[in-house]
């Protein structure tokens, strides 16, 4: 089969850990074991330096309501030299915003297919710009119907993702391609739960995100405080870091459980699955996810898992059968915990199938797919660009 030149253009990339950037890094380390030629056009970051030759970091900067996320800004003339160096057969766009903004114009303008994955709700996070949050809701919704409906096609990990930009109005062909699951070591339970102090009477729920307030960590704070009324055994691990830590130790306190949940903080990519094989359920309160790709890494080390059933991660979980999918509302959450705790027969069997359900999510493939719809996007524009010559002939 022939070999792509494939140019990647994202706002988020490592160094930023977080769903996109993850996604993306397996995905082109996949794409170039498989013998691709990959570029990667990407906003800068302070004092990182990429150990990567083909990746391109545009000049960025950061803004009071993007800390940790610089954005890049024009002008863009001289990376679109270093672009023209090479003759892409596709460009993969993974925003729709500054660098996927710039994506689709080179594309357009040098007529190379162009492929774009839709990995997050957008509207979801419009607490983040200083507008009124229905017109900035509004303008969100207007962006993405525009940008989507640009592109030869797109890839959603998700029927939950899909489903928002049909309905919003975008035709384009889509292809849904959850994300494969990318394991950076396997870590022994014993061991883990040794190294990180975890008494063997001890039941640990993990938590693992960012925190900020659209994970709706409110909710399961309130959940974890019921839980432990009834089982003194419980603990939550909260994994992660982000602008709303300190309204999280506030709920903590005024709950009276800061004995029994644990701030552990940012934990190095390579590190997680540690905290992944030495928990015993994973807990999940989102509501903006597109996947939940921290669920399903977590189903990789047997975990169920209790989520909030909204925004994609449902489509992870299936209720009653490698966890449990709960309305917004402490109580259910945490009866669910506890139903699952308290019975080791459900346990084993939703733990067996939690492992079922990841081992054919594997990062080749996920490569294999996306390739296959590049190779669609392809041969479509060729199709077009022949009838075209001959309408005008």
């Amino acid at each position: 089969m022939e070999r792509l030149r494939i140019a990647m253009f994202s706002d988020s990339a490592l160094p930023i850990l977080n769903g996109v950037s993850v996604s993306l890094d397996a995905l082109i380390t996949q794409l170039r074991h498989d013998g691709h030629s990959v570029h990667l056009f990407t906003a800068g970051f302070p004092g990182y330096k990429d150990p990567d030759a083909n990746t391109y970091r545009f000049r960025a900067m950061e803004s009071p309501f993007s800390k940790g996320y610089p954005s890049a800004y024009p002008p863009y003339y001289r990376m679109l030299r270093k672009f023209r160096r090479h003759e892409f057969d596709v460009i993969h766009t993974h925003t729709p915003f500054a660098v996927g903004m710039v994506g689709l114009r080179w594309g357009e303008s040098h007529e190379i297919p162009l492929v774009s994955t839709y990995h997050t709700l957008y509207d979801r996070y419009a607490h983040y710009i200083p507008l009124p949050r229905r017109y900035t809701r509004f303008r969100l919704a207007k962006h993405t119907n525009f940008y989507y409906s640009q592109v030869g096609h797109v890839i959603t990990p998700s029927e939950a993702s899909m489903r928002w930009l049909r309905r919003h109005s975008v035709s384009t062909p889509i292809s849904i391609i959850p994300t494969g699951i990318p394991r950076s070591g396997f870590y022994d339970r014993a061991e883990s739960r040794r190294a990180l102090g975890i008494p063997p009477d001890v039941k640990v729920m993990l938590f693992v995100g960012r925190l900020a307030q659209e994970k709706n960590l409110g909710l399961l704070c309130e959940a974890a405080a019921l839980t432990f009324q009834r089982d003194a055994s419980l603990r939550l691990w909260i994994v992660g870091d982000g602008p709303y830590r300190a309204d999280c130790l506030a709920m903590v306190r005024k709950l009276g459980i800061g004995d029994r949940v644990r701030f552990v903080g940012f934990v190095p990519r390579g590190e997680v699955d540690r905290y992944y094989s030495a928990s015993d359920l994973f807990v999940f309160s989102s509501l903006t996810e597109t996947q939940g790709l921290v669920v399903q890494e977590a189903m990789m080390y047997g975990l169920p898992a209790v989520v909030v059933g909204a925004g994609g991660v449902g489509d992870a979980v299936t209720d009653g059968l490698n966890g449990y999918v709960v309305r917004n509302d402490p109580l259910p959450f945490a009866n669910a915990v506890l139903q699952l705790l308290r019975d080791d027969q459900t346990y084993a069997q939703m733990s067996d199938a939690a492992l079922r359900s990841v081992r054919s999510q594997g990062i080749g493939e996920m490569a294999d797919a996306v390739v296959s719809v590049y190779r669609q996007t392809i041969e479509r524009d060729r199709e077009e660009a022949k009838r075209a010559t001959f309408a005008w002939a």
